[in-house]
């Protein structure tokens, strides 16, 4: 008897090399599957934009499949029960799904789904993604299984899939999740080959040289983070098609060529690195709740300003630079890598914040949210690894450096936009005078700044300095380094 196979959607909303869909294909009819869990958009990283994202994701999935005379069944409620009403009205059937690199909930979330499977008599098979391995807890050989994963070939569905329809909840497309917050006005999302295409064809060339200004990032980066994190695209599809513009771009003439193998290069190394901080959080997830390096814990958790954190948040700190990048995220959902970084390093080292609500802050606003990738980096960015450099942004040079004109700080911050180029970046500098003629008495009309950076920054650097040096301190350094440090030698190491 041909067992109904239940392929359950979760963050890989595509059909292209989608090897759970496949691999059910191949076993018999296929019922596709996604649930709309309340309580997952219950969690303190979750915002209205993301469902925005996903709803736009999944009318695109039920389009596709529709053209391969699938329909897509979408049930609202907790996963095992909406599991047992299938069984109810189906019989047995065997679930796939791909394994998802998320936080605590989703993975304990899955543990209850395994469970009901076993009680059940039902198979679950869970199929990698990424290039993420569950079970490897170091680097030893890493990297050439991440090349061996990335060279497989592409799956293909069979166009002679049977398939299998259920009712989906009605009106589920009108859901919502209830209090929110951050919605996004008009979000729509390019298709992600075509995304893919125009920035390895067109406008990557300058990648590598445009990636850190937030003026110049939105054209120049792929812009594709938020189409991996919800699966309408494949990594590896997206590896493999970089690859391919890399050696076609090596048999053109010299003269030809411009700048696009760095920028190439550049591209293909952050995607290399993209599942090497997701394989940490796979290692690690207890990132999500506790600092990397335990010798760093309560260096700052009973220091938190309220005050300064909301300050943080809405984009009125004092520092045009860093209030421009907040509101710019907030609005759109996206900004570049760099600003990133910066923002996180304000909170954790000018503000003092330890990194658990900031962290939270930002993946509300992040249309891009791949725990994987954020956890580990906002560690990374508070200084709480135990092995990473200090990088401690000072917002008027990254201000001078990245707008140099004051132009993004004009569009996000109008209140400073009289100021001229040089004051812009820190108008508390301008005499009163000057601030007359800009329309701008700061204190008044925009805050002063609520720290001062050299202190603040002398101040982190002393802390951490003191917590590095301890025993304890060199003891995290050396088994993070072990546990979590990039191999040179993609060769495993003998023990």
């Amino acid at each position: 008897m041909t067992v109904l196979q239940v392929v359950w959607f979760k963050r890989d909303l595509r059909l292209q090399d989608n090897a759970a869909l496949v691999a059910a294909a191949e076993r018999g009819p296929v019922l596709p599957l996604y649930v709309i869990e309340p309580e997952l958009w219950q969690q303190p990283t979750s915002a209205l934009r993301h469902w925005q994202v996903v709803l736009h994701a999944l009318q695109d999935l039920q389009q596709a499949l529709a053209e391969r005379g699938a329909k897509l069944c979408v049930r609202i409620g907790d996963m095992p029960k909406v599991l047992e009403q299938l069984r109810d009205n189906l019989g047995s059937f065997t679930l796939h799904a791909h394994e998802e690199i998320g936080e605590d909930w989703s993975f304990q979330r899955d543990k209850t789904v395994a469970q009901w499977c076993r009680n059940n008599g039902s198979a679950f098979c869970e199929t990698p993604q990424f290039g993420v391995f569950r079970g490897q807890h170091d680097r030893d050989g890493w990297a050439a299984r991440w090349q061996h994963f990335m060279r497989r070939d592409l799956v293909e569905l069979p166009l002679q899939t049977l398939w299998q329809q259920a009712d989906s909840s009605p009106n589920w497309q009108q859901w919502q999740p209830d209090q929110c917050p951050h919605p996004l006005p008009g979000l729509a999302l390019a298709d992600a080959q075509h995304t893919l295409e125009d920035f390895l064809e067109h406008r990557g060339e300058q990648y590598h040289l445009q990636m850190s200004s937030p003026i110049s990032a939105p054209e120049a980066c792929s812009r594709l983070s938020v189409q991996l994190a919800s699966g309408r695209i494949s990594m590896r599809s997206v590896v493999q098609n970089t690859w391919r513009i890399q050696q076609q771009v090596k048999t053109r003439p010299a003269e030809e060529r411009g700048t696009w193998p760095r920028a190439l290069s550049a591209f293909q190394s952050r995607l290399h690195w993209h599942c090497h901080f997701m394989q940490k959080f796979e290692s690690e997830p207890a990132l999500e709740f506790y600092n990397m390096a335990r010798s760093c814990d309560g260096l700052r958790e009973d220091s938190f300003s309220e005050d300064k954190f909301q300050a943080w948040c809405s984009g009125h700190t004092g520092y045009p630079f860093i209030d421009a990048c907040m509101r710019y995220l907030l609005t759109t959902g996206w900004i570049n890598f760099r600003m990133r970084a910066m923002l996180m390093s304000f909170a954790a080292y000018d503000l003092w914040l330890h990194w658990r609500r900031p962290a939270h802050h930002l993946a509300q606003l992040f249309i891009d949210f791949e725990p994987g990738i954020h956890y580990p980096q906002i560690q990374m960015q508070s200084g709480t690894t135990g092995i990473n450099t200090l990088r401690i942004y000072n917002p008027v040079k990254q201000s001078t450096d990245q707008d140099p004109n004051g132009t993004f700080i004009r569009q996000w911050v109008p209140e400073v936009s009289g100021f001229d180029d040089l004051r812009i970046h820190s108008p508390w500098q301008a005499t009163a005078l000057e601030q007359m003629a800009a329309g701008c008495v700061v204190g008044e009309h925009y805050p002063r700044p609520i720290v001062d950076h050299l202190t603040a920054a002398r101040f982190a650097k002393a802390q951490f300095a003191t917590v590095r040096r301890s025993s304890a301190g060199k003891a995290d350094s050396k088994n993070v380094m072990l546990k979590h440090g990039s191999r040179k030698n993609s060769k495993r190491r003998t023990a």
